[in-house]
C-alpha cells in the first residue's frame, strides 16, 4: 500500500472543500489559518502527526494547482438577482391535514409570493407578508411550531447549467455565511435559488451577491 503524502493529502482536502478552494482562487487565504484547519484531517489521512511548517508550505502549493471550473464561473457570472421584501414565514408539524391545508391556501393567492418547504417531520410556508394574517389563521395553533415576520427573499436566476454543475449553489451561500448574516431558509427550484434572510440583513447580503456575480462576469470576459 503506497503511503499518501502530506501534499497529496493537503490538496485531497482542499479538493473536498469550496469554501477554501475560492478563498485561495480569490487570493484573500490566511494560509496559516487553512493549515490548522486541515490539520487534523490530515492526521487523520496520513495516520501520524503533521507539522505546521510543512502544512502551510502544502497549502501555498496547492494554490497553484486550482484552477476554477470555466463551467461553473459562466454559470454565476449568468445569474440574475432580485429582492422581495415583506416576507414571513411560519412552521408547523407535518401532517397531512396541514399539507392538505397549505395546497389549498396557495391556491387562494395565486398572484403572491408563496413557496412551500417540506421536511420530513415539519412543513415550513414562506409567502408575503400581507397575507400572512390569513394563511397562518388556517392552522391550529398548536400545531405552530414558529413565526418570523419582516423577512426578504433574495432570488437568483441562473442558467439552466445550474443542473447539472456542481458548487454553484453553495458560492451563493458561502460569502453570506462569511459576512455573519444568518439565512433563515433556502429553497431550490430547478434553476431558481430563493435565500431568506431578514430584512435588516438583505441589503448587505444582495451587495454581497451581487459583487460575486460581478467579478465572476469579469472573469468570464
Amino acid at each position: 500500500m503506497v503511503e499518501m503524502s502530506l501534499s497529496k493529502a493537503v490538496q485531497t482536502l482542499i479538493e473536498q472543500d469550496l469554501s477554501i478552494q475560492d478563498a485561495l482562487e480569490r487570493d484573500y487565504a490566511n494560509f496559516s489559518g487553512i493549515a490548522r484547519v486541515l490539520k487534523p484531517k490530515v492526521e487523520e489521512l496520513l495516520g501520524k502527526k503533521a507539522k505546521i511548517e510543512g502544512l502551510i508550505t502544502s497549502v501555498k502549493r496547492a494554490k497553484t494547482s486550482y484552477v476554477p471550473r470555466q463551467d461553473f464561473q459562466k454559470i454565476i457570472a449568468g445569474s440574475i438577482i432580485s429582492l422581495r421584501t415583506d416576507v414571513a414565514k411560519i412552521s408547523l408539524e407535518k401532517t397531512r391535514r396541514n399539507l392538505e391545508k397549505a395546497r389549498l391556501v396557495s391556491t387562494d393567492f395565486p398572484e403572491a409570493f408563496f413557496q412551500v418547504l417540506e421536511g420530513t417531520t415539519t412543513l415550513t410556508l414562506i409567502t408575503d407578508q400581507r397575507i400572512f394574517g390569513e394563511v397562518q389563521s388556517v392552522f391550529v395553533d398548536e400545531e405552530k411550531l414558529e413565526e418570523r415576520q419582516n423577512l426578504a427573499a433574495i432570488m437568483v436566476q441562473s442558467p439552466q447549467g445550474i443542473v447539472n454543475t456542481p458548487g454553484c449553489i453553495v458560492a451563493f451561500y458561502n460569502p453570506i455565511a462569511r459576512s455573519q448574516i444568518n439565512i433563515e431558509e433556502t429553497v431550490s427550484c430547478f434553476n431558481e435559488t430563493v435565500i431568506v434572510l431578514r430584512m435588516e440583513d438583505a441589503a448587505r447580503a444582495f451587495s454581497i451577491l451581487t459583487d460575486l456575480i460581478t467579478n465572476a462576469r469579469k472573469k468570464a470576459t
